[in-house]
């Protein structure tokens, strides 16, 4: 029976990947490089997950989730957070309005009712505001006024913070933190691609991106995703991972028990797995290998893992402690031990 689902799927991913490459082709269009952000991104969307792109301004954040939304039959909103942003700036709020027969309340929708959402600098918000978006991260649903309001799927949101500037930030809560499937980082443009933007901007040349594939393909394809088959000693792999970054564990590296207070939650083995399973389709197979989860584990949870006092006096990054932890864990672990 497990042979025959791997075939289906199998077969249903040249469709997933014409899908995934039309819409990466799209965004190419607008961004130059940062290939690796883009798959990040759409590795995201497919799997049903947030994305959080954290990078110093001007480095083609917004610019890139602009795109994506010009590339979807989707509804596109933009917050722009700052401190004075209020909860109800994003939920929306009910007000009273007049009719003939007398005054009724009427909840007005905020920006946060739309498909994609980009929430842009949302560590600029306070944690009040920052935390109107938990539920509807989580749960896709707003709560106002004891009254539950459902949103549309898919339901994507995608927030960029820039981690220079720290005045008057208010850093993500660790819940919050969690809620994201991806944290990527955005780093600088090589020689040639920099070249290549001021080619295309400062030319007067407009971009023509063309929205290639709607909602409810985008839901079909989150739906073969979970239907990829994994392994148990695959997914036992992805276990060990997030408790390897456990200090005090019982696999932890001398690294973790040195430099983490805390290690990753649960949600990070989901991310790994729904990850691998997106990298697998787009590979034309129908079940997740060691390779596909080891290659997502940086953005799956150096965002979950914080360190403690000694790691940030000596300037650790928790991306050389999860790099340690994928070097030295052994990928087949005796499962009879368990």
């Amino acid at each position: 029976m497990a042979g025959t689902d791997v075939a289906r799927i199998e077969a249903a991913s040249d469709k997933f990947r014409q899908d995934y490459e039309n819409t990466k082709t799209q965004i190419a269009k607008a961004v130059v490089g940062h290939e690796e952000i883009i798959d990040g991104v759409l590795i995201c969307l497919f799997a049903g997950g947030h994305a959080l792109l954290e990078g110093v301004p001007g480095l083609g954040k917004t610019l890139l989730i602009r795109s994506l939304s010009e590339a979807l039959h989707l509804n596109f909103s933009r917050i722009q957070f700052t401190p004075d942003l209020m909860p109800a700036d994003v939920t929306g709020t009910t007000i009273v309005i007049e009719t003939e027969g007398g005054r009724q309340f009427q909840f007005r929708k905020g920006p946060i009712f739309a498909q994609i959402v980009l929430a842009d600098e949302i560590n600029r918000a306070t944690p009040k505001t920052q935390s109107a978006l938990l539920e509807a991260m989580q749960e896709q649903s707003v709560t106002v006024g004891g009254e539950t309001h459902k949103l549309d799927r898919p339901f994507f949101v995608m927030a960029t913070q820039n981690p220079i500037e720290q005045e008057g930030t208010y850093p993500l809560p660790e819940a919050q933190l969690d809620r994201f499937f991806f944290k990527l980082e955005v780093g600088y443009s090589n020689r040639e691609d920099l070249s290549e933007i001021l080619n295309r901007t400062t030319t007067g040349a407009q971009p023509n991106v063309e929205p290639v594939i709607d909602g409810p393909t985008i839901l079909e394809q989150q739906q073969l995703v979970r239907q990829v088959v994994i392994a148990p000693h695959v997914q036992d792999y992805a276990v060990r991972l997030v408790l390897a970054t456990h200090p005090g564990g019982e696999i932890a590296t001398p690294m973790v028990n040195q430099f983490l207070r805390f290690g990753a939650s649960p949600r990070a083995a989901q991310a790994m797995v729904l990850a691998g399973k997106v990298k697998a389709l787009l590979d034309g197979r129908g079940n997740v290998s060691v390779d596909d989860v080891r290659s997502v584990v940086l953005p799956a949870m150096r965002h979950r893992c914080l360190l403690n006092f000694e790691g940030e006096a000596e300037g650790k990054d928790t991306d050389e402690i999860l790099q340690n932890i994928v070097e030295t864990l052994p990928t087949e672990a005796a499962m009879t031990a368990a």
